[in-house]
């Protein structure tokens, strides 16, 4: 087995992440969109993102490497040039930089997962 690098730890959350205990966030997108911050540290981030139909993730890129899980519902996502719809099952990854965004269709919720971590995601850094 190859050795895999340790990479340093110097920001995370707690090891055990209660959903009930973690307060909803409404984003700047259109419509209805809130995200939760569940567990983090320098070099990994998840957040679960809910959306009420006819809400947008508003199209945009980052430095990040991006997978996402949808849990429910139906989404309208559109990854660099290519557009599709997708459903609960679903994943989709989206590399560093690549212009993406989404429309949701019917409710629903998603899941996802950045490396390295969205600081701007933390309710310490704006």
């Amino acid at each position: 087995m190859k050795d895999v690098k340790t990479l340093p730890i110097t920001v995370k959350s707690k090891a055990f992440v209660f959903d009930a205990d973690e307060q909803w966030e409404r984003t700047p997108d259109p419509g209805e969109v809130y995200r939760k911050v569940m567990g983090y540290n320098d070099n990994l981030m998840m957040v679960k993102v809910k959306f009420k139909a006819g809400s947008e993730g508003c199209l945009h890129s980052h430095p990040h490497c991006q997978i996402t899980y949808v849990v429910s519902g139906a989404f309208e996502f559109t990854i660099g040039d290519e557009t599709r719809i997708v459903r609960a099952g679903d994943v989709l990854m989206k590399v560093p930089n690549v212009v993406h965004g989404c429309k949701c269709l019917e409710d629903g919720m998603l899941i996802d997962t950045f490396t390295p971590m969205r600081e701007n995601f933390l309710k310490n850094n704006p």
